[in-house]
């Protein structure tokens, strides 16, 4: 087991990518606190899961979020910062309301997440892994998408800024930046058949991803496989940023 003896916090786990992550982590050994806004489905319980409800947004919630669960499990050796949401609007109509929830949420969120479990690790003396989740979008961009792009691309920059914060005290710092992946909130654009037709014409290995494909690198990235490995940005694609 890859993850075995170790403790993850996964934000946005109830559903997807974040829900995917949560689960090979505690098939991988981990013990895992799914952390989202919205209650999970078929959720239960284990000496090994715990549900614990948290706005990212909120930084002081974060601090909760640390303190519950260093308290339940006695120690925090991860955090999957992936909590998010997607926003459409570009440059001439998005509105005020949608760039300051977009960025409050999706760059703000990831920010808190980090500096909490970084302040954590450095203090207990735990060479932790910080895995933020940003996206295609935040290394190219994609018309009628500007807060969105804007906020994947503000996690590019947290995650090499940071790595290079907390490399003195051992403390991993990397993202994973996913192509298109089947997901709910993927699911109503990826169900337009034009839209469609144009993700996998424009990603080389002709098709979206799924959850899974993003699971696995957040292993590798939680795993003392990765023990060498910091301010790196994991591109799960299917090529589409190597053109």
């Amino acid at each position: 087991m890859r993850l075995k003896n170790k403790v993850a916090i996964v934000t946005g786990a109830s559903s997807g990518i974040g829900k995917a992550i949560a689960e090979d982590f505690i098939k991988e050994g981990a013990k895992v606190v799914y952390s989202d806004i919205n209650d999970p489905k078929d959720f239960t319980g284990t000496d090994k899961a715990l549900f614990i409800k948290c706005d990212v947004s909120n930084s002081g919630e974060i601090k909760d979020l640390i303190k519950s669960t260093a308290d339940k499990f006695g120690r925090i050796d991860i955090i999957v910062n992936n909590a998010g949401i997607g926003s459409l609007g570009g440059i001439l109509d998005t509105d005020d309301e949608t760039w300051h929830k977009t960025i409050e949420i999706n760059l703000s969120g990831v920010f808190y997440g980090m500096r909490e479990a970084a302040k954590y690790m450095k203090e207990n003396k735990v060479k932790g892994s910080i895995i933020n989740m940003s996206s295609i979008l935040g290394k190219v961009g994609f018309a009628g998408s500007i807060s969105y792009c804007a906020s994947k691309g503000g996690i590019v920059q947290l995650t090499h800024a940071g790595a290079l914060d907390l490399a003195p005290f051992e403390i991993r710092v990397n993202a994973i930046a996913p192509g298109f992946i089947e997901t709910n909130m993927t699911k109503g654009v990826l169900e337009n058949d034009q839209f469609n037709q144009l993700i996998k014409s424009s990603t080389p290995l002709g098709h979206v991803g799924n959850v899974e494909d993003i699971a696995n690198a957040a292993i590798y990235l939680a795993s003392d496989e990765s023990e060498y490995t910091t301010g790196e940005i994991i591109y799960v694609d299917g090529g589409w940023t190597a053109k």
